[in-house]
C-alpha cells in the first residue's frame, strides 16, 4: 500500500505568483524524494478542459475535473501541487471536502495581489484592456473572484519575495508533516 499524498491548492488571479510558488515548491518536494505533481490551471485549460467555455458552470467544471485528477494522484502518494485561479469558493470547497474524504491532506494556499500590481506587470496588457471593458469576464476585473475566507496560508506576491512565501510555505508543511523542513531551503 502507498503511502497517502496530499494536495496543495494555489487559488488567486491571474498573474498573483501561483505558478511560480507550485514550480519552486516542486523542486522543494522533489528535492527531498517526494512523488510530485503539478496541475497548472492555465496547462490543464489547453488539454483536459479545452472544451470548456468561461461560464460559472464551465469554471466549476474546470475546478472539479482539476480536483478530481488532483484526488486520483492524492490517494495514490502523490503530492500534488495545483495552481489554479479558481475563482468559486463554494466548488473549491466541494474539492477540498472530496480529497480530504480520501484521507488526504488539503492545504489552501491564496496568492493575493491587488489588481494594480497586477495590471502594472501585465506584459500582455490583459488587465487594462479588462478594465477598459474590452475583455469581458475577466476574473477579478469583470467575473467575481471569491477570496479564501479562511486559507491554510496566504501570501501576497506584491508585499513579499518569492523565496519568503516558499518558506512560509515550506514551514507549514512541516507543521503538518508534509514535505521538507523550510530551513533546508
Amino acid at each position: 500500500m502507498t503511502e497517502t499524498g496530499f494536495t496543495v491548492w494555489i487559488t488567486g488571479l491571474s498573474g498573483a505568483g501561483k505558478s511560480t510558488i507550485a514550480s519552486g515548491l516542486a523542486a522543494a518536494l522533489q528535492e527531498a524524494g517526494g512523488k510530485v505533481e503539478v496541475l497548472d490551471g492555465d496547462e490543464i485549460r489547453a488539454t483536459l478542459n479545452s472544451d470548456l467555455g468561461f461560464s460559472k458552470e464551465a469554471r466549476d467544471a474546470n475546478v472539479r475535473r482539476i480536483g478530481f485528477v488532483a484526488r486520483l494522484l492524492a490517494r495514490n502518494g502523490v503530492a500534488v501541487i495545483v495552481a489554479a485561479i479558481s475563482p468559486y469558493r463554494a466548488v473549491r470547497d466541494e474539492v477540498r471536502a472530496a480529497i480530504e474524504a480520501e484521507g488526504c491532506g488539503f492545504v489552501e494556499v491564496y496568492a493575493r495581489c491587488s489588481i494594480h500590481e497586477l495590471t502594472r506587470r501585465d506584459v500582455k496588457g490583459l488587465y487594462q484592456r479588462a478594465l477598459r471593458g474590452d475583455i469581458q469576464g475577466f476574473t477579478g476585473v469583470s467575473d467575481p473572484y471569491e477570496e479564501p475566507l479562511h486559507p491554510d496560508v496566504t501570501f501576497d506576491s506584491e508585499a513579499e519575495s518569492e523565496q519568503d512565501s516558499l518558506r512560509r510555505l515550506l514551514a507549514h508543511l512541516g507543521t503538518k508533516g508534509r514535505g521538507v523542513r523550510p530551513e533546508s531551503h
